[in-house]
């Protein structure tokens, strides 16, 4: 398929919720607690375009074509284009906006410690996400774009320690994480360190 192609699909698949949150929340459909739906709501889907963003490269392996990989940066920003607007609701809505609540909180609560540091481990990648900035730092943006992983933990984490009662979602989303990070291992290299070289008779 046309990368253009799939650039736009991935526009338009990232965009339907926060259009259809945007409309329910000018429909009054939010529930009885709007403020708790679209905190949740913009929080899981940046977790989730965070997930699918760690897809890719095990998906470039699988498929052996390189269109995936190439969708990487667009899924990376959507994933914290969500989660600033995760965090800017509980910012206004919950804080106020004020920093002494925001401190209070943070030494307090430890799913809002958790999930302030995946954002900020988070923002210098986005910050660096573009094509000068790769070039710039040349080796080093790959070593700094491997907070990825950490922010995605801390971000799997947050969720779960946030959730008091059934916390089947969360670890589900924790178990995908676990997943994807077990993929990136060298298990063939891994393998043959254990069995050691074949000696014949």
């Amino acid at each position: 398929m046309n990368l253009r192609w799939l650039k736009t699909a991935v526009w338009i698949v990232c965009l339907v919720p926060l259009a259809a949150l945007g409309w329910r929340a000018w429909a009054g459909a939010l529930g009885p607690n709007p403020v708790e739906t679209l905190q949740f709501e913009t929080g899981l889907r940046g977790l989730q375009a965070l997930l699918a963003t760690l897809a890719l490269a095990p998906l470039r392996q699988l498929s052996g074509r390189p269109e995936p990989i190439r969708l990487r940066r667009t899924l990376g920003l959507f994933a914290y284009f969500y989660m600033c607007l995760h965090f800017a609701s509980y910012l206004v809505f919950d804080l106020e906006l004020s920093p002494a609540k925001l401190g209070e909180d943070l030494t307090k609560r430890t799913w809002i410690t958790l999930g302030f540091a995946c954002w900020l481990l988070l923002l210098p990648l986005a910050l660096t996400s573009t094509d000068a900035w790769q070039r710039r730092l040349r080796r080093r943006w790959k070593s700094l774009h491997r907070l990825v992983y950490p922010a995605a933990l801390l971000a799997c984490l947050h969720f779960v320690w946030l959730v008091k009662k059934d916390r089947s979602l969360p670890l589900e989303y924790l178990a995908v994480l676990v997943l994807l990070l077990a993929a990136r291992l060298p298990w063939r290299s891994l393998r043959r360190g254990i069995i050691g070289p074949q000696t014949t008779g």
